[in-house]
């Protein structure tokens, strides 16, 4: 589409205004006669000119005061102006229009050809230059949007961070005083208990809190995949209310719970599932005031299966109801309530539940009326496959794993003690390395049935030992087990790469580790023979070469 362009033609002459017409009736523009210059600047106050066509001998105002007149006009500085004369033709005379901010000066007789190409040339140039004065001004703008939109980020970044900092500090501030408890001489045994406890407590917030932000981190790049099959929703129900009980029952809500007798299925991934309603309820427990209420309702509703989680909590302003489920969303709450979160956690849901094909929606009378939360999920076929309903919870009870001899490899120094008096606590013979040179070195004496292996170590990381180990015949029949902070898909397939049985991801829950070391060590163990070790001289010369061999290789590894 081409721009509209004003073509400004200045003679006192009729006549010759005439024949202009005619020259330049063919161009794609507004042409505008004047008749004399203080016509000619009536139209400039008016209207923009691309050209402004000028005759310099006019009475009153020639020609040159004319284009000095437009020239000291902000709007007019790069007009082009071209000079038409049949008198002042020398080249002092071009020289003095110029000086006056001619582009251009046409003498007398006008050949039409000409004229037109110069006249053309100059609307071209200022249709362009308007077009790119338009560009950068959507530019400029862009840039201004963007600029907003990233000092708006850097203003959530530093508001999750302190309230991360704020998350983190609760915990850990309870599991310092309770380990400062356990260590007083002669503490009574019902206050150890209660500070166990505590702690125990505490790391669980502290772990639900990182898989939180890894779940958030997995989603938003698309790394996680639903195991999609028949499944009751009053199992998830159930699954959901056991998960959410502790925080429940620690603030003394009323939880009721309302699920139809008639099988409700959906096709969709159970511990998901059981995510979604869990933080539901977690979040109707953490912002309603001690001794609340809270309603769990699941009916059908045509097509869908519909789950409402109801509260007589703090409730939602209008304001920040249409942002409830946006990552990292804060809700004001006064001082004196209990923590916000860290605004994942709805987040997570309205995720999840798209990802089943649903939908989920917020509603709130506004701060002090209590938030009421639905989710819809379409019901599955029941005649497309058999069900299978969500895995039932089953009791937890420590393993009983037959002693074994076990070394732990971790460079954090409290670490490994701490796992393996953990282990040594349930008969097993547990030996401690603080890299991997110091674990190869122990390995072929202390003839370990299993290792627990830190990937994230200095002198030799755990992936190369891991190889190392391998590499030898006494440590073909070991167990290797991976213990990281490195929990994703490809962290696992990269140790598996390097040999491992197993991978566990810090901090390590005990049932976990038992239930591990159960499955990857039979009943019955032959003897071990300890493998006769090299002179310590040896041994140090083939350590240096393996921390010369290793040099350079900085990884972050965890």
């Amino acid at each position: 589409m081409i721009e509209d362009a004003n073509i400004l033609v200045v003679d006192d002459q009729p006549g010759k205004l005439l024949s202009y017409s005619a020259i330049l009736k063919d161009l794609d523009a507004n042409l505008v006669m004047a008749g004399s210059a203080r016509e000619a600047l009536d139209h400039l106050l008016k209207a923009d000119f691309a050209v402004v066509l000028v005759d310099v001998c006019m009475p009153e105002l020639d020609g040159f005061e004319l284009a000095a007149m437009i020239r000291e006009h902000p709007r007019f500085r790069r007009t082009a102006i071209i000079f038409v004369s049949g008198v002042h033709l020398t080249d002092l005379d071009r020289l003095k229009g110029y000086e006056y901010g001619a582009v251009d000066y046409v003498p007398v007789p006008v050949v039409p050809e000409i004229l037109r190409a110069k006249v053309n040339i100059f609307l071209d140039l200022y249709r362009k230059t308007r077009q790119l004065e338009r560009l950068n001004r959507n530019l400029e703008l862009r840039v201004a949007e963007r600029t907003a939109e990233l000092v708006d980020a850097g203003r959530r970044k530093d508001e999750f961070l302190a309230m991360l900092a704020h998350e983190l500090r609760n915990p850990l501030a309870a599991i310092r005083l309770a380990a400062q408890l356990v260590v007083l001489p002669e503490l009574p045994q019902p206050q150890l208990a209660k500070s166990a406890a505590i702690i125990h407590r505490q790391v669980e917030h502290l772990v639900r809190l990182i898989d939180d932000l890894v779940d958030v981190s997995r989603i938003t790049r698309g790394l996680i995949s639903l195991r999609r099959e028949p499944t009751e929703i009053p199992a998830v129900v159930a699954q959901a209310i056991e998960s959410s009980r502790p925080l429940i029952d620690a603030k003394h809500h009323i939880l009721t719970v309302s699920v139809p007798d008639e099988s409700l299925q959906v096709s969709g991934d159970a511990a998901r599932l059981a995510q979604i309603l869990g933080n539901l309820l977690n979040n109707a427990a953490k912002f309603t005031d001690p001794g609340g209420r809270i309603d769990l309702v699941v009916k059908r509703d045509g097509d869908d299966v519909a789950i409402q989680v109801t509260d007589n909590g703090v409730g939602i302003s209008s304001e920040m109801l249409p942002r409830v489920f946006d990552l990292f969303t804060q809700i004001d709450r006064p001082l004196d309530r209990t923590s916000t979160g860290l605004g994942i956690g709805l987040a997570l849901v309205h995720r999840l539940v798209e990802m089943h094909g649903g939908r989920v929606s917020a509603h709130s009378d506004g701060h002090g009326t209590g938030t009421s939360l639905l989710v819809h999920l379409p019901l599955h076929d029941t005649n497309a496959a058999p069900v299978l309903a969500a895995a039932p919870t089953i009791e937890r009870h420590v393993p009983d794993v037959p002693p074994r001899r076990i070394l732990v490899v971790d460079d954090n120094l409290d670490a490994a003690e701490t796992l393996a008096e953990m282990l040594a606590v349930h008969g097993h013979d547990v030996k401690t390395a603080h890299d991997g040179l110091e674990a190869l070195r122990i390995a072929p004496e202390f003839a370990p049935h299993i290792i627990l292996l830190d990937l994230g170590m200095p002198n030799l990381n755990g992936y190369e030992t891991a190889n190392r180990i391998r590499a030898q015949a006494w440590g073909r029949d070991i167990a290797l087990v991976a213990v990281t902070g490195w929990g994703q898909p490809k962290d696992r397939k990269r140790t598996v790469e390097a040999g491992f049985d197993a991978h566990l991801v810090k901090p390590v829950d005990q049932h976990e580790l038992l239930k591990t070391l159960l499955e990857l060590a039979p009943a019955q163990l032959p003897e071990a023979t300890p493998i006769r070790v090299r002179s310590s001289e040896a041994a140090q010369k083939a350590d240096m070469k393996g921390m010369k061999d290793m040099k350079g290789m900085k990884g972050s590894l965890g």
